[in-house]
């Protein structure tokens, strides 16, 4: 193995160690939740790029703030509807005694922040009244967990669109020879497009391992313009307005990380979106990364520290751009 890092076993952000991922679609109605679960509590952290997101409990991640641990993450479609996901993952792992206890006799609480991404316009019947899917699919999701999972049109992705393409879950991994890894996962659907021109080369192509997501080159002229698409189409699919194209992230590394350590890397890693695609993070886009660290690898506690954490970021935001290519590519 060269000393350049290369992608895991899986190629996945699971091969960050005692992380697992499960997906739950409901292909009628066209939606579906993907949830990362950790073997630990984990410390992890946020950074919202966007102007219309929708979460939950990402306030408890702010460095100031007491909890330092979480148990799990969950992305979902439905936009505000879906945010019911985080209670299924949280009623499952709680009943299974999975949690913090205020008091040893007490129920285990289960720290889930939760994000949504805006599918309410895609295909699929949503005329579910009263009773949305999402708190069955969040718990669905959990039992669904493995370090295996599929990319694409699944989970959090089934009902994702980037640019007139369809989006959907992405992930992807670096390994480094002294043992760091950072992996990435993300739930694409943007306003922008995941493509050039030509409309076959990704705009992540210079961060592709491999064929990954197809070993398309950029060809002709034009390569470098900044695309917007046509207005009228996106406004006749409902996506012009704020929050309705999001694209969900989160990052994962084995180092040990502080929550403030942890917020930033998941602020360079936004920078894997802007890569991946064009334009990002518009008015009309809710994009946010969540950061989880395992504390597995010790960092330098000198000034060195400081530099191993931009090296996390800096992995963190090309394993990103390259999930976002991935989850297009298998959609």
């Amino acid at each position: 193995m060269s000393d350049a890092p290369q992608p895991g076993p899986r190629n996945l952000i699971t091969d960050v160690a005692g992380l697992r991922v499960g997906h739950a679609t409901d292909e009628a109605a066209g939606t579906g939740v993907t949830t990362l679960l950790t073997a630990t509590p984990w410390i992890a952290s946020v950074d919202i790029g966007g102007g219309g997101p929708g979460v939950r409990e990402t306030e408890t991640l702010a460095p100031e703030n007491l909890v330092a641990g979480v148990h799990g993450i969950v992305l979902s479609g439905g936009s505000v509807f879906g945010l019911a996901a985080a209670d299924g993952a949280v009623t499952w792992l709680s009943a299974r005694g999975i949690g913090m206890r205020l008091r040893p006799e007490g129920h285990a609480i289960p720290i889930v922040p939760a994000a949504v991404l805006h599918d309410l316009a895609g295909d699929g019947d949503k005329k579910w009244g009263e009773e949305p899917p999402y708190r069955r699919l969040g718990a669905a999701s959990v039992d669904a967990a493995s370090e295996d999972f599929a990319l694409g049109s699944v989970g959090a992705g089934r009902g994702a669109m980037a640019g007139y393409r369809k989006g959907g879950i992405g992930s992807a991994s670096l390994v480094f020879a002294d043992g760091l890894v950072v992996g990435a996962l993300a739930a694409v659907n943007s306003i922008g497009s995941a493509f050039m021109p030509d409309g076959r080369t990704y705009w992540a192509w210079p961060f592709e391992h491999g064929s990954e997501f197809g070993g398309y080159l950029p060809s002709g002229p034009g390569g470098a313009q900044d695309p917007m698409p046509d207005e009228s189409r996106l406004a006749t699919l409902g996506r012009l307005s704020a929050g309705a194209n999001t694209t969900l992230c989160v990052i994962a590394t084995n180092a040990v990380l502080d929550k403030a350590e942890a917020r930033r890397v998941a602020m360079m890693a936004q920078d894997g979106i802007a890569r991946a695609i064009r334009p990002a993070h518009t008015p009309f886009d809710g994009d946010l990364v969540f950061a989880l660290a395992s504390g597995a690898i010790d960092l330098p506690a000198d000034g060195g520290r400081a530099l191993a954490v931009a090296r996390i970021g800096s992995a963190a935001a090309d394993c990103l751009a390259r999930a976002i290519a991935r989850g297009v590519h298998h959609a």
